[in-house]
């Protein structure tokens, strides 16, 4: 089954003002947001380096480091490419020019109505959302998430080689296809099939024995005669 993840986005506000930051928070909050407050730079770049982001909202004028010393880390040592929104009082254009270039993608002028801030927020969520979809795939109790290229059973990863992960893969997206051997040699390993059978069987056989440490549902169906589908 296809799951298209519609988890609520998670915005960092890093503003050192309380009365401002507690108001961005509770109208996001009303918006079904998932808000982190930082009142520093310092604090601010301490939650990117331990947590991913949707959107950032960031003052200039922060104790701690600077609001253009944490763009300038965030977009150069963190290398992080998350949407942000600069908060700020001054309006020259040669400034704003400058946030630019260090990697801000909006700018609100201080004093700002919150309705404004909402509106952007949407539109860099909704262009941000087609840029990066994440697209899991789920069968009973086993999740695989081709954006992590991971496979989990009761929310426990499953140690995987490269070949395991593309049959899982190649099952589980095309959940009434039977797939023969050569199909999965062929696709999983990229390489033309010369009747290696024992190497597919091997792979199914540690397939399941892994699932099964964690369930003992039946995933994988052999089809005798012809090959393997994901079971029902």
């Amino acid at each position: 089954m296809l799951e298209n993840e519609s988890r609520q986005p998670h915005i960092l506000i890093i503003e050192d003002d309380e009365h401002i930051n507690n108001i961005i928070y509770d109208v996001l909050q009303k918006e079904n947001f998932l808000c982190t407050q930082a009142f520093s730079g310092s604090e601010g770049k301490i939650n990117v380096s331990q947590q991913a982001y949707d959107l950032i909202i960031l003052d200039l004028m922060l104790p701690g480091l600077s609001g253009e010393a944490f763009m300038n880390e965030l977009r150069t040592d963190l290398q992080y490419d998350t949407p942000v929104i600069v908060l700020s009082a001054k309006e020259k254009l040669d400034h704003k020019l400058n946030l630019f270039d260090l990697g801000a993608d909006d700018y609100v002028t201080k004093p700002f109505e919150v309705e404004e801030l909402l509106a952007r927020i949407h539109v860099h969520l909704k262009r941000n959302t087609k840029i990066r979809t994440t697209t899991s795939y789920r069968h009973k109790n086993l999740t695989l998430d081709s954006d992590t290229m991971s496979v989990t059973v009761h929310q426990s990863e499953l140690n995987l080689t490269r070949q395991e992960y593309k049959i899982i893969e190649l099952l589980i997206k095309n959940p009434t296809r039977v797939f023969t051997r050569q199909d999965l040699y062929e696709l999983a390993w990229d390489e033309i099939y010369v009747g290696e059978d024992k190497t597919i069987t091997v792979h199914i056989s540690n397939i399941r024995n892994k699932i099964k440490a964690f369930d003992d549902e039946n995933y994988i169906e052999t089809v005798w005669g012809i090959g393997f589908r994901l079971s029902k």
